[in-house]
């Protein structure tokens, strides 16, 4: 039997941004494993994880309105970067541990 592994969120560290069509970026808690993305507005948003140099284009990790994912970071990881096509979205920030 498979393991099934759920995701542990780390309550009171989440943040919502506000993508809009020119990339931006938020630092990741230190010892975070995975994060949960939550689009809360009407636009698709991009996501990409990296360092503090990272840029988000529309090539990168769809998030459709009023859809949550979870992805698991690389260890050296240290930003989160989103953007949206046009408009401004709204997108909340989970990190925590399992998937």
């Amino acid at each position: 039997m498979a393991a099934v592994y759920t995701f542990n969120p780390g309550y009171g560290t989440g943040v919502t941004v506000a993508p809009n069509a020119t990339s931006a970026r938020s630092l990741i808690r230190s010892g975070t494993q995975s994060l949960c993305f939550t689009n809360l507005g009407s636009v698709t948003v991009y996501v990409r994880t990296g360092d503090d140099t990272s840029v988000a284009t529309v090539a990168d990790y769809p998030i459709l309105p009023a859809q949550q994912v979870t992805v698991t970071r690389r260890a050296d990881d240290t930003h989160v970067a989103y953007i949206t096509a046009s408009g401004t979205g709204s997108l909340h920030i989970m990190g925590g541990e399992g998937f």
